[in-house]
């Protein structure tokens, strides 16, 4: 995983708040992940234009105090491992 990339979310997926769930859930034709909190607050902002600096100071600057960037990289080398996220290209 380059961790220099600019990562987005691919066409087949599709991120939403399910209220059935009361979670963020990450929808793909063949079913659904639902999302744990910290990991729904990393994807919300991969948006194809964020850097993992970008990504780590927005959450950091919503969670004051928060240390994060070691989080935010090993969530993003799951989400790459699943195909979740995407280098832009």
């Amino acid at each position: 995983m380059n961790l220099d990339a600019v990562w987005c979310i691919p066409p087949r997926f599709r991120l939403q708040f399910e209220p059935a769930q009361s979670a963020w859930v990450l929808l793909y034709p063949e079913g659904m992940v639902k999302l744990s909190p910290s990991a729904a607050e990393i994807l919300r902002r991969v948006d194809g234009t964020a850097t993992l600096d970008a990504l780590c100071k927005s959450i950091e600057d919503a969670f004051p105090g928060a240390s994060v960037r070691q989080d935010v990289i090993d969530f993003l080398k799951v989400a790459d491992e699943h195909g979740w996220i995407v280098p832009r290209s």
